[in-house]
């Protein structure tokens, strides 16, 4: 995959290159000569590595990151089990090539992937596409999620992916959970929304496989065209509701340009870019949805990810983030609540 986060020469590796090379040439087959890696930057989470073979083609690696890890974190099979999967639906996605979870080989347990060639893109306003080609980018993600959620997971095998039903509830529970128990500091904004969402549960229950973290800057596009080829990083799928997923890919439209990279404020008319209300009529009109996004989706998506951004500014604090601007990053929690309470009208 190119343009994944930017490409950074393999100054020094945290494991042996010569004994990765010796486990994967067996394994896929038609691979000779010389091996380079060189690491792929960004992200706060699992390391990604490019893998060239002198003979035989491009590869991607994914692996855990090394040290301590909480027991259900960076679980690097199932983002192998949920890609090898989908491999036999429409979802667009790289196939895979092999696991390990011998430690022997580069200290954790990792994948191997095709590398696809396309476009990834890293703001969300598309300064170098035209009107007509934001529209299409846009509507290519928002097909491309109808179509994960209409995957049949139990026809797939993934019954057992994640607890079916009740999601919403068991998420606000489990998240107002963690941030009561490891805290670091006040934030009211994050208190009104633990307080708001369990009693703004919108009613109905289903269930299909979520991504976690659809957004554009996790789709790979085909080199010319405004089309998807691939969704990217698996880490926090499982089975949930799949407005929680639409809910995670409207935050874009609610934040600013400052806070992650959002449109809000933009002149989304101008730019060829979807209204938020229009996308998530889109989706509801392929999806065959009554009902469509609520506040609560859009809320919940931002007090999940002020959370998670809560726990990266705490490992900055500790000396031990996955990123260098882990700490800025963590900042960007308090920006987050407070949207949040203001998609829920707490402000």
């Amino acid at each position: 995959m190119t343009d994944l986060m930017g490409e950074i020469p393999p100054v020094s590796l945290p494991f042996d290159i010569d004994r990765l090379k010796d486990y994967l040439r067996p394994c896929l087959p038609g691979t000779g000569g010389d091996m380079r890696l060189s690491a792929i930057s960004g992200g706060q989470s699992n390391p990604t590595y490019f893998v060239t073979f002198a003979e035989g083609g491009d590869f991607v690696l994914r692996k855990q990151p090394p040290g301590e890890l909480l027991p259900s974190a960076h679980a690097i099979d199932r983002e192998y089990r949920i890609q090898a999967a989908l491999a036999a639906t429409d979802v667009p996605t790289p196939k895979t090539l092999l696991f390990c979870d011998d430690r022997r080989v580069v200290g954790t347990p990792f994948y191997v992937m095709e590398r696809l060639t396309g476009r990834v893109f890293h703001q969300s306003a598309l300064p170098d596409c035209t009107p007509a080609e934001r529209a299409a980018i846009y509507d290519s993600m928002n097909e491309t999620l109808t179509r994960l959620h209409r995957a049949d997971w139990q026809a797939l095998g993934l019954a057992d992916y994640g607890k079916p039903g009740n999601y919403f509830s068991r998420q606000v529970t489990r998240w107002v959970r963690q941030y009561q128990t490891s805290k670091t500091r006040d934030l009211p904004d994050i208190e009104r929304l633990a307080l708001w969402l369990p009693d703004n549960i919108p009613p109905g229950d289903e269930t299909t496989i979520v991504h976690g973290d659809y957004r554009l800057g996790n789709l790979m596009f085909h080199p010319t065209e405004p089309r998807v080829i691939a969704v990217l990083d698996w880490e926090l799928s499982t089975l949930g509701h799949p407005l929680a997923d639409l809910g995670y890919n409207s935050m874009v439209w609610v934040s600013s340009p400052s806070e992650y990279d959002g449109i809000l404020g933009l002149d989304l008319e101008a730019l060829g870019i979807p209204s938020l209300d229009d996308y998530a009529a889109a989706y509801c009109r392929r999806t065959g949805r009554a009902d469509g996004l609520r506040p609560f989706h859009v809320a919940f998506s931002l007090f999940r990810l002020a959370l998670i951004l809560e726990g990266i500014a705490a490992r900055a604090a500790q000396g031990n983030a996955a990123a260098a601007n882990a700490q800025e990053v963590g900042a960007l929690s308090i920006a987050y609540a407070a949207q949040g309470c203001r998609v829920a009208g707490l402000h």
